[in-house]
């Protein structure tokens, strides 16, 4: 009489079944050159303190509590105590981040002052690069300062995106010698000019018809830019193709007839332009090429 065997998952069916089973058989592998395995974030460059994500429902409602209440500080405190105190970390650092997109200048700087109150908060340079661009959209060169020095204070290295940040925002209140100072102390420190460097000093430069500096920043840039000569043909192709399109755009204007003259249309472009911080002399020679062709407009 035949008994059934209970056999367990852990339980060798060769022990209970000889002949039946054939246990495989063994071989040696010679060893293989050791492979080296190491993490892909250690020794590159440290992610931003905070990055951009789906807002949380907590984080849009701060949000538009502060901009509800920013007529009154009274309100703004209580909406400090009622709905950003009780944030998490990764929803602060989003309600900050979405109002640094918003360019709500004074509720960020308040936000910015709360974030660097709390008990986890270490200096992260991503974070100070952001307030010193916001700083510079609105013309606030002492604070962009004060911040950009900061940096060092808070055992911090600048770096490139500072750097330009830092020179992008005194262009913004037409300090070119402080802007080439700046360009020149990058040069001096361990962070050399990027792309976007170059882009933004001949960029300005040429608007503000400093002809000299533009020549020699690109001299400069085949020592710092991969591929320079391409690089340069970019830039200028940069340029025409913003002169045609403002061209265009004055023509369609026109013609729709969606202000009442062609001086007001002119007018109104200027403004847009500098909005958007265009090449304002390179667009004056295409608008004066279409529009003033009499002394009338």
């Amino acid at each position: 009489m035949h008994h059934p065997l209970n056999l367990s998952l852990t339980q060798n069916p060769v022990m209970f079944f000889p002949g039946k089973f054939k246990t495989p058989p063994t071989t040696t592998c010679k060893p293989s050159r050791s492979l080296s395995i190491t993490c892909g974030l250690r020794g590159g460059p440290r992610r931003p303190l905070w990055s951009a994500r789906v807002l949380s429902t907590e984080s849009i409602q701060a949000v538009q509590s502060l901009k509800l209440s920013k007529s009154s500080p009274t309100k703004i405190q209580t909406v400090f105590n009622t709905k950003i105190n009780r944030l998490i970390k990764s929803d602060l650092l989003d309600a900050l981040g979405e109002l640094l997109r918003q360019n709500e200048l004074l509720l960020a700087l308040k936000v910015f002052e709360f974030v660097q109150q709390e008990v986890w908060y270490e200096p992260d340079v991503f974070l100070y690069c952001d307030m010193i661009q916001l700083m510079g959209k609105n013309q606030m060169i002492e604070e962009a300062e004060e911040l950009f020095l900061s940096l060092e204070k808070n055992g911090l290295k600048p770096n490139a995106r500072a750097f330009n940040e830092m020179i992008g925002a005194y262009f913004q209140v037409g300090m070119t010698e402080k802007a080439m100072q700046t360009y020149a102390r990058m040069k001096e420190s361990d962070c050399a000019p990027d792309r976007l460097t170059f882009m933004i000093l001949i960029r300005n430069l040429e608007k503000a018809g400093e002809e000299e500096l533009v020549a020699t920043l690109k001299e400069e840039c085949f020592d710092y830019v991969d591929f320079p000569k391409k690089f340069l043909e970019e830039v200028a192709q940069r340029h025409v193709s913003i002169c045609i399109s403002i061209a265009w755009f004055c023509s369609i204007v026109t013609v729709l007839g969606l202000f009442r003259d062609c001086k007001q249309a002119l007018a109104n472009c200027y403004l847009i332009l500098e909005q958007w911080d265009f090449t304002i002399r390179k667009a004056a020679e295409a608008f004066n090429a279409i529009f003033m062709k009499d002394e009338n407009l």
